[in-house]
């Protein structure tokens, strides 16, 4: 009887060294869904997601934004929200892109096609590799950030590979 004891004691713990698998982080969670882990900048803290309707909110740990190139101004609030499936956010929520000094745009979709991502704001878009993609940016500094021995060094080339298209 004592055994029986001994051996049910353990189980619990059992249990918890083999179902206790870790929840992905944010940026592993996009990969599962064929993104590349740097349409999220560095600092996602957690995320919430509902497979079975893909709805999502991932967290930051503050607003970010940085530049690129001077031509955008990448803005994220602390809480981006949205609808992914595989290759497609949708009702994208809490990011936002200021392009050449012009009036703020809501990014509302990203698609990835291929090898290239598409992100719309509604009544244009843009087109970018996902190479580009590869990495998280940092806030404040977005992708020229890194150290000049780091093979990731000044992505600056990211928005020449631009491509402009109205969504009519």
């Amino acid at each position: 009887m004592s055994s029986w004891l001994a051996l049910l004691s353990f189980f619990p713990l059992f249990l918890c060294a083999f179902s206790g698998q870790e929840k992905p982080s944010a940026y592993e969670a996009l990969q599962q869904y064929d993104f590349p882990v740097g349409l999220l900048p560095q600092g996602a803290i957690g995320y919430d997601l509902k497979p079975s309707t893909g709805q999502f909110s991932a967290y930051l740990n503050g607003t970010c934004s940085f530049t690129l190139t001077n031509l955008y101004k990448l803005t994220y609030k602390n809480t981006i929200s949205g609808v992914i499936s595989k290759d497609r956010l949708t009702k994208v929520k809490g990011v936002g892109v200021k392009v050449l000094n012009m009036l703020p745009l809501k990014i509302v979709e990203v698609r990835r096609n291929g090898v290239v991502l598409e992100f719309s704001v509604g009544i244009t878009s843009a087109n970018f590799p996902v190479r580009d993609f590869e990495v998280s940016p940092e806030c404040g500094c977005g992708f020229n950030c890194v150290s000049e021995d780091d093979d990731r060094k000044n992505k600056s080339h990211l928005p020449l590979n631009l491509y402009l298209s109205s969504s009519s």
